[in-house]
């Protein structure tokens, strides 16, 4: 490994580490705005406290499905995407008759590459992990939900009512939480990749992804959308 490579992982480790820190609340005072993670936050205790005034809770039951549904579907993407890691390991030789003869490709040599594939499996095991937690605490989300009162129980004693709609709240904060840091361990592998061409690669689309990823947080129309309806 080069200097350039050891200053490529260290951009990757510190952008991965300041935009984790961004997204846990520490945009909202660099930006002077309400993250879209932060907003959605907010919608999920609206969501959770407006079930307690019906007794019909198909449409939550819907919502959790789905919930489930899609963590389950990138936990399965990622064992997929770990299969395919170990695959690349065992077509290292034709990797390296093939990369050899790329002008464009910073190639060092077979063990270089062979420890960026580990690195990216590495990757992809994290988001399994962070998605299986994640499925998990949707589960047990669903559970409490169902432990909420009836909407007449509720308006005999409110207090309990919004006590066990605080634990559903939270659970399905933390959940969503998980879900996202392993989603945005997918999205950093994309830039990941750029190391297979070369360190200053690499640099160059960890902080596109980043930016983007940013952006979409803070400067989207998604999140756009949310506070508008907010302002109305």
């Amino acid at each position: 490994m080069t200097a350039a490579d050891y200053v490529a992982l260290l951009l990757f480790a510190l952008l991965w580490s300041g935009y984790s820190w961004i997204t846990a609340g520490g945009g909202s005072h660099l930006f002077r705005r309400a993250s879209l993670n932060r907003a959605m936050a907010e919608r999920r205790h609206r969501w959770i406290y407006n079930s307690l005034h019906r007794d019909l809770k198909m449409i939550d039951t819907q919502i959790m499905a789905g919930l489930q549904n899609g963590t389950a579907f990138f936990a399965s993407t990622s064992i997929f995407a770990i299969g395919g890691c170990f695959a690349l390991l065992g077509a290292t030789d034709q990797v390296d008759a093939v990369f050899s003869d790329m002008p464009f490709v910073s190639y060092g040599g077979r063990t270089l590459f062979e420890l960026k594939v580990i690195g990216l499996t590495g990757l992809f095991g994290y988001s399994f992990f962070k998605f299986g937690w994640s499925y998990r605490l949707f589960n047990y989300c669903t559970i409490l939900f169902g432990a909420l009162p009836m909407e007449e129980e509720a308006r005999a004693d409110m207090e309990r009512a919004k006590r066990a709609a605080d634990q559903v709240v939270k659970m399905n904060t933390i959940a969503a939480k998980h879900f996202n840091d392993g989603l945005r361990s997918i999205f950093l592998s994309i830039g990941y990749l750029g190391w297979f061409v070369g360190p200053y690669i690499f640099m160059l689309t960890t902080v596109i992804v980043i930016f983007v990823l940013t952006r979409r947080q803070y400067f989207s129309e998604a999140r756009k959308a949310i506070m508008d309806v907010e302002a109305r």
